[in-house]
């Protein structure tokens, strides 16, 4: 058993940079459970090992749920409510398979069409307004905002405000807290009139079937509805497509070596995309911590009941220990594990 005195006060390391700081390969080989201070909330554990960031997420001992009300370290000084991302099992199980009943196959496969032709026409837009193009705001983001507000049945007319406040909401560099209140005020009370009408006319979208699912005894409650819909799939859904996207078109565009094999063979895709999800960091910060609610040993270091852990998803992904020669841009293929 190990236990650590030093606080890594500087955390995180590399809000900028879409590659992975070094410093969490020096953690991973010297202090793998260490101890770190966010901008806000309270000290915690930092796991950068493969195995232990596992442990952390999969373990019914770790708790999401009791951070709610904690003083949970967080980049903001806002604490705001989780949402979904604040529940552990049951009940997070329970709002997942509700929501996966509504992505019916059906469904999905009419996504697939609408989305390729959407990024079609945002891309010829781009191209016809000719150079630069600004593959951020014209693609990385519209793209999923857009495919979000028609699954809920958003009328085009108000895309444009479910954008502004997708923007509030999830972007990393956003510090005005009153800012970020008045967007979430803004979303969930459109959303409940989006609901309300839903409830008048039943309608064959996402939010219709949500809708149905809280009104036919499968125990999803107002509020989980209002936070499934809205801050559930913007999180989701928006923060992640808008981040990864340009990560990974920068990312083939610096390998070329890469871009070259998908493009001459695309059957490469599927692997490329675990590979990029892999390499490509989403988050510079590891987010959400996780509460001990018993004593556990953590790689080697005593986690007591009731401290935070938060995972670097990325310097895990990094691990020399599951993955080749991780830091190195392997082929779109596959992704190898040792």
């Amino acid at each position: 058993m190990t236990t650590s005195t030093r606080v890594v006060r500087d955390y995180p390391f590399d809000m900028h940079e879409i590659d992975v700081s070094p410093q969490y390969a020096q953690l991973r080989a010297t202090e793998p459970v260490s101890r770190v201070q966010l901008p806000y909330g309270e000290e915690s554990w930092l796991t950068t090992r493969y195995d232990d960031s596992k442990l952390v997420m999969t373990d019914p001992r770790f708790s999401r749920e009791i951070a709610q009300g904690l003083d949970q370290p967080r980049m903001r000084r806002e604490t705001g409510g989780d949402g979904v991302m604040g529940m552990d099992p049951p009940d997070h199980t329970r709002l997942r398979r509700l929501a996966g009943k509504a992505f019916t196959a059906r469904r999905v496969e009419k996504m697939r069409a609408d989305i390729r032709g959407l990024a079609h026409r945002l891309i010829d837009d781009i191209e016809a307004k000719g150079r630069p193009g600004d593959l951020v705001e014209d693609l990385a983001r519209l793209l999923p905002v857009t495919v979000i507000c028609e699954l809920l049945g958003v009328p085009l007319s108000d895309h444009h405000v479910f954008r502004e406040w997708t923007v509030a909401l999830v972007n990393g560099a956003t510090a005005n807290e009153d800012v970020l209140h008045v967007a979430g005020g803004a979303l969930e009370d459109y959303m409940a009139t989006l609901i309300a009408q839903r409830r008048r006319e039943p309608t064959d979208d996402l939010l219709g079937a949500l809708v149905y699912a809280r009104d036919n005894g499968d125990k999803l409650t107002e509020m989980e509805l209002v936070s499934l819909a809205g801050a559930g799939l913007l999180t989701g859904g928006v923060e992640t497509v808008s981040s990864a996207l340009p990560s990974f078109v920068f990312t083939l565009l610096t390998h070329p070596d890469q871009l070259a094999l998908l493009k001459a063979d695309p059957s490469l895709m599927p692997g490329a995309v675990e590979e990029l999800l892999r390499y490509v960091p989403i988050n510079s910060a590891a987010m959400f911590a996780r509460y001990a609610m018993e004593d556990i040993q953590v790689g080697g270091t005593l986690v007591r009941a009731g401290d935070p852990v938060l995972v670097a998803l990325h310097a895990a992904n990094r691990d020399p220990e599951v993955f080749e020669d991780p830091s190195a841009s392997t082929s779109p293929a596959s992704t190898t594990r040792t």
